[in-house]
């Protein structure tokens, strides 16, 4: 009986919880609470939280190579699909008739970038402080965070640094949902009272044909000037072509809907399974999240300043704010900007005119992506 009883023991989670654990666990719980009440990126947050609690409970192995999250991270992460069908979704979702009125609005998108690139030198440069041995493919996909979005980054990470993954994919989406908090200060601190009233023009209507050539011209350009890009920038065409071809509402609802939702809840649950202890507890984590910060930060700064330049060379005006709705978190950043432009100027809805860099900041992060696996991959 005695033998019995302490087999039992063995086998209950409290006999076999460790510190790590018990702290993972806590990161999740944490997760939760950030999205439930808080209401801080809910749609991923929430499946990466409850994958997180369930990938560190001792013995039931949820999270390794034969339980149900580890396999969704093979079939899903590993693969790289989740990332590709969650970009289909955002395409069909998009609204890229801004961009279209006023294609220049691309060099902002591609400004915002530039937090990418100063991040991979940053990440290089952690080497120098004992405990960081990042290498170079670590530190690509880490400068990812830099385009604040989330699905590149997975797609990015799973490629180049599968190790990190739990990690990166925390970061991108916490930085995502803290767009509200981290973009205003350094918006304001860039920009003028003059700048932020600053009214701008009515976008000019744009016609069908225009609306479904443009998906095409940008996946031409991506097949024939970086390849590796096309996985990511092909997907987001082809969910945005469903949108605006007109002869497929059900599945361009599907892709906007069902599909999106249930591959959400997937991939947030295969993230959570990089959330165990052993993978997640180390040094490297904490230069990870510091980065990511830097990265997003680096990304809306670039975005306005460019703006500013933009306004000096050209006719139109440009409201500098609409430079930081070049990362990619569509639509929370352009959001941002319309509720930022309007506390200066209660006449001033910048709200469509940011869709125009938001949406580049899309393509700009899947081009950036392209580039690292291009040069590593």
């Amino acid at each position: 009986m005695e033998a019995a009883l302490s087999q039992l023991w063995l086998a209950t989670g409290v006999a076999n919880i460790e510190i790590g654990q018990l702290v993972m666990i806590s990161v999740g719980g944490l997760l939760l609470y950030l999205a439930i009440a808080r209401n801080f990126e809910p749609l991923l947050l929430v499946p990466i939280g409850f994958g997180c609690i369930l990938s560190n409970i001792p013995i039931a192995g949820i999270g390794g190579p034969d339980g149900l999250l580890g396999m969704l991270y093979k079939a899903g992460l590993e693969t790289g699909v989740f990332p590709l069908l969650i970009f289909m979704g955002v395409g069909a979702l998009t609204d890229f008739s801004a961009l279209i009125a006023r294609p220049i609005m691309m060099l902002l998108g591609a400004a915002a970038q530039f937090g990418i690139f100063v991040t991979l030198i940053g990440a290089l440069a952690l080497n120098s402080i004992p405990g960081f041995e990042f290498t170079i493919e670590q530190a690509a996909a880490i400068a990812i965070i830099g385009g604040a979005d989330g699905p590149t980054a997975i797609f990015v990470s799973s490629r180049l640094a599968p190790e990190l993954l739990g990690a990166i994919a925390v970061a991108a989406y916490s930085y995502m949902a803290l767009v509200p908090i981290i973009q205003p200060p350094i918006m304001r601190l860039l920009t003028t009272e003059a700048e932020r009233k600053m009214p701008m023009a009515q976008l000019r209507h744009v016609a069908k044909r225009e609306l479904i050539g443009f998906p095409l011209l940008v996946l031409a350009l991506s097949a024939v000037l970086l390849p590796d890009a096309t996985p990511l920038i092909g997907m987001l065409c082809f969910g945005n072509l469903l949108r605006v071809c007109g002869v497929v509402d059900r599945l361009s609802n599907a892709a906007q809907n069902e599909i999106i939702n249930v591959v959400t809840i997937f991939l947030g649950l295969a993230v959570g399974s990089k959330l165990s202890a052993d993978k997640f507890l180390h040094v490297e984590t904490l230069g990870i999240l510091v980065l990511g910060a830097v990265a997003f930060s680096v990304g809306t700064a670039a975005g306005v300043l460019m703006a500013k330049l933009m306004n000096k060379l050209t006719k139109e005006p440009i409201n500098p704010l609409i430079g930081a709705a070049g990362v990619s978190a569509v639509p929370m950043a352009a959001r941002v900007v319309n509720k930022v432009g309007l506390e200066a100027n209660n006449q001033n809805f910048l709200l469509m005119h940011a869709m125009g860099p938001n949406v580049a900041g899309v393509i700009g992060s899947a081009v950036a992506a392209g580039v690292m696996l291009a040069v590593l991959g």
